[in-house]
């Protein structure tokens, strides 16, 4: 049963970890993951995108997720399908394309050649906390390649406000002096691992920016899907919302919930952050459960979310101190995949199960992220050595 998959409530009971030969045991939520959407050669099949596509988030998610587990021959072949079809085998040149599928004229390749910054810096941590981890020097060779690149085309320095972390190398400039951005894009933990790696890069000054990305374009205390920046001189701009629509939280903003409850509470923007997110937790308080949606300027809230929502607000809801908020979510998202693997409900969709792995993951202990970012995983150390 997938109770089995489920230490149990170790966080909200605070209660000692399971034993050492529960800790050493397979991560058996990756492997149905696994089962259901990776292919043998590595390839992520990512329902959220045209039927049997692919994506540079779905490889680079699973990509972790197999260091989480341990799982080094999967890790293997994730890297190695992605490496050949979204980065041209050469990731010191060509960032990976974010989508790879069927085209119109048949042939299966990558469909759009413009990165996601988010799926590359994904790539580029686990690679490198690959090559710490198992120690395989290929690995730090090509993450470090990759940094350099996202460095080189996804990193710009606005005026009035500094280095940020672009969405991708092209489309996200404007006229007007106008960028759009996305706060769910930079986990702070990730620009603190980035950071001790590469000391002179931007990445703790990117990290510098997510309390005033969130706070930008709205004091109810919800994150946006996206945010403008829009430079009125030299030295000063303001955050407004973003072209094409950004006046909404919804399902690229519940990953900066999930980011900023699995950030080491000693961060300096461990506290910053959370206080310019507690409209989220006044709404789950209210009705149960995240909404599917929420305008960041007013306030307002709609829709009710799917399953995912829930395990990603459960690591969030423990920083918050509010563990009966957390337990309601934490079952909220079990008791689906209970009836899934109990053949009464139908298998959760891919960002649902995404979702779920990084805070279900993260509830039962599976992993960690240190001061510095480095990752935690449950079989690097007892369990008790990694939940706080």
């Amino acid at each position: 049963m997938v109770r089995s998959i489920f230490c149990g409530l170790l966080l909200f009971a605070s209660l000692p970890v399971a034993a050492a030969g529960q800790c050493n045991a397979p991560w058996q939520l990756w492997e149905l993951y696994a089962r259901q959407w990776v292919q043998t050669d590595g390839r992520v099949l990512e329902s959220s995108l045209e039927k049997n596509h692919s994506s540079s988030e779905g490889q680079s998610y699973a990509l972790f997720f197999s260091l989480v587990a341990n799982d080094q021959q999967r890790f293997a072949n994730i890297w190695r399908w992605s490496r050949e079809n979204l980065a041209g085998n050469d990731p010191s040149t060509v960032l990976p394309a974010w989508h790879w599928g069927q085209g119109k004229d048949g042939q299966w390749k990558a469909q759009d050649s413009n990165s996601a910054s988010d799926a590359d810096l994904w790539f580029a941590y686990a690679l490198l906390e690959a090559d710490r981890l198992w120690n395989k020097p290929a690995y730090r060779e090509d993450g470090l390649a990759l940094l350099a690149q996202i460095k080189g085309r996804e990193v710009k320095s606005l005026p009035g406000l500094g280095y940020v972390l672009l969405p991708g190398p092209f489309g996200f400039e404007y006229p007007g002096y106008l960028w759009r951005l996305n706060p769910s894009y930079q986990p702070v933990f990730m620009m603190r691992r980035l950071a001790a790696i590469d000391p002179d890069g931007p990445w703790s000054a990117i990290a510098k920016q997510t309390p005033g990305m969130i706070l930008g374009n709205g004091k109810h205390g919800f994150a946006a899907d996206w945010i403008g920046y829009r430079a009125v001189s030299e030295t000063s701009g303001v955050f407004t919302s973003a072209p094409l629509g950004g006046d909404f939280s919804s399902y690229d903003a519940i990953r900066v919930y999930l980011w900023a409850g699995m950030t080491d509470p000693r961060d300096p923007l461990f506290k910053p952050v959370l206080n310019n997110l507690q409209g989220m937790s006044r709404v789950i308080a209210a009705k149960g459960m995240p909404p599917e949606k929420a305008n960041v300027l007013t306030g307002e809230t709609e829709g009710f979310s799917m399953i995912g929502f829930s395990a990603a607000v459960v690591p969030f809801l423990h920083a918050l101190d509010q563990p009966w908020l957390a337990d309601l979510q934490y079952k909220r998202a079990r008791e689906a995949f209970d009836k899934w693997q109990a053949g009464t409900a139908t298998a959760p969709v891919y960002y649902d199960y995404m979702l779920s792995l990084f805070g279900l993951g993260w509830a039962d202990g599976s992993y960690r992220f240190a001061l510095d970012g480095r990752l935690q995983p449950y079989w690097e150390k007892q369990c008790s050595d990694i939940v706080r």
